[in-house]
């Protein structure tokens, strides 16, 4: 299966471009399903047409759909909503507000790669478009697999155990002082179960040739800086981007001098796209005269987008991550982290793990064996790579 994942700043246009993607893939023959994770969802907008949580004809070999967290938590998941829906209301919340409240913060995120993972193995579909969240939210959401995998290592299996040990001795005290009782082991166990699904996903997704990322991206300054620092984060997250869609443009036919200073300023940031994310080709779109919503305006977008090309294809490979051993019998770890200051990297390692921390995005790099024995002697960038030495 072919995985495209659409993300950029809210309201650049990502859907529209996630929509039309879908139609292209269908139109090729690809069996295909657009997928929205973001919990503001608006495909249906786009489709025209009423989405559901369960995947809709659209057309022939497109079908949609959008997450729904309530349901995805009931169905893989109702143990645990069932439990936290007995602790809610042993503290005094009604029924209704206290299942409300046992979608905890973050579980959206969690729940679309769970839905994402559960497409990839049915292989019902040849290409899976999902249209995600904002950046902020959608890098979130990539890096669960590892700060997952960190806090599952090193907290949640002995925790497990312990509890699993500990819960027939103290459960008659418990369960009279707080009014509910300890988490059962069909409780404790469906969150590691959860991480592992999530865990095998991260094998794809961080296959460039399986799953690429495309940057939805507009001709304004602050929207170009967050796209910048989005391709930095997911390259630290070993998520390959091939390609950048630069939005709303406006026509050089437009000549209305009302237009020409924001006309003026756009050049300026077109050059500074294709600039700031050289080498990855970048597709411009006009912004149009009318809405991008039903079949007939996504398909005009279709034919701007891609007219004879099949968008399954890989338009850049990148390398996000490399080792390198050097003359000297050492080895260089060499990160692609497009436009990052080095003094905005930290680095810090922990026996095998390689922890690096840019601003409030953080990664922990489970070093090969090569490495692990070794020391880290310097950093430096280098043409957008940081080149990590280590040596004894």
């Amino acid at each position: 299966m072919r995985v495209i994942l659409m993300t950029g700043k809210g309201g650049v246009g990502k859907t529209s471009v996630a929509a039309a993607t879908g139609l292209k893939c269908a139109e090729l023959g690809y069996k295909t399903l657009v997928l929205s994770t973001d919990p503001a969802h608006s495909l249906a907008d786009s489709f025209d047409q009423e989405m559901t949580h369960k995947p809709k004809k659209v057309r022939q070999n497109l079908d949609g759909a959008e997450l729904d967290a309530l349901v995805e938590l009931e169905d893989n998941w109702g143990a645990v909503k069932r439990y936290i829906t007995e602790v809610l209301q042993a503290r005094g919340l009604e029924g209704v507000q206290a299942e409300e409240l046992a979608i905890l913060p973050g579980m959206d995120e969690i729940f679309g790669l769970v839905r994402m993972k559960r497409h990839y193995d049915e292989e019902e579909y040849d290409v899976l478009i999902v249209d995600s969240a904002p950046t902020g939210t959608a890098l979130r959401l990539l890096s669960i697999p590892e700060v997952g995998g960190w806090y599952m290592r090193r907290f949640y299996k002995p925790f497990r155990g312990m509890s699993a040990a500990l819960r027939p001795i103290v459960e008659p005290i418990f369960r009279p002082i707080a009014g509910f009782s300890l988490p059962t082991e069909e409780v404790m166990d469906a969150p590691y179960e959860f991480y592992e699904q999530i865990e095998a996903l991260e094998k794809v997704l961080t296959d460039n040739k399986k799953t690429s990322v495309r940057l939805v991206t507009n001709p304004e300054k602050m929207v170009i800086k967050e796209s910048a620092r989005a391709h930095a984060y997911l390259s630290l997250y070993n998520v390959a981007t091939d390609m950048v869609v630069a939005n709303r443009i406006i026509p050089d036919e437009v000549s209305d001098p009302f237009f020409k200073k924001w006309k003026d300023s756009q050049q300026i940031y077109r050059q500074e796209i294709h600039d700031n994310f050289h080498p990855l080709p970048v597709k411009e779109v006009p912004l149009y005269s009318s809405e991008m919503c039903g079949l007939e305006a996504l398909e005009l977008l279709k034919e701007t987008l891609y007219q004879g090309e099949d968008p399954t294809q890989v338009y850049h490979e990148e390398n996000t991550i490399q080792v390198k051993q050097q003359e000297d019998g050492a080895y260089s770890l060499e990160l692609y982290l497009p436009g990052i200051a080095k003094d905005k990297i930290q680095l810090n390692k922990t026996g095998d793990e390689l922890n690096v921390r840019i601003g409030n995005h953080r990664r922990n790099l489970v070093l090969p064996q090569a490495l692990a024995a070794l020391q880290p002697r310097g950093a430096k960038m280098d043409e957008d790579y940081l080149k990590i030495r280590f040596a004894n």
